[in-house]
């Protein structure tokens, strides 16, 4: 038996198609939480941030969606007219926001 075939027998396999991602998008779905509150001192950082934006500023995002924190990192574009932000193509609407920050470039 060729070496590869021999291999093959000994890699492990899903019998129940569609279990692993079943149990991850199970526990996704339990770490959910609530959207938290944010404090006036990172709102008036977080408007500073904003309406001194330009083209080139890279910049970290921490946003709430979908019952979870994510944070993102990169080039931003501000879209007034649909009150959201661009950042690596993912659109973030302000209100969902929970912190900024410029980076250097």
């Amino acid at each position: 038996m060729p070496r590869q075939e021999r291999a093959k027998q000994f890699m492990p396999f899903d019998t129940l198609k569609g279990l692993q991602q079943a149990l991850r998008m199970k526990e996704y779905e339990h770490e959910r939480t609530q959207k938290g509150d944010i404090d006036e001192e990172t709102i008036e950082k977080m408007t500073k941030i904003l309406s001194n934006l330009t083209k080139n500023d890279k910049i970290k995002v921490k946003y709430y969606y979908d019952g979870h924190y994510f944070e993102i990192f990169g080039n931003a574009k501000l879209l007034l007219e649909e009150n959201s932000i661009l950042v690596k193509g993912k659109q973030i609407f302000l209100d969902d926001i929970m912190d900024i920050d410029k980076l250097p470039n």
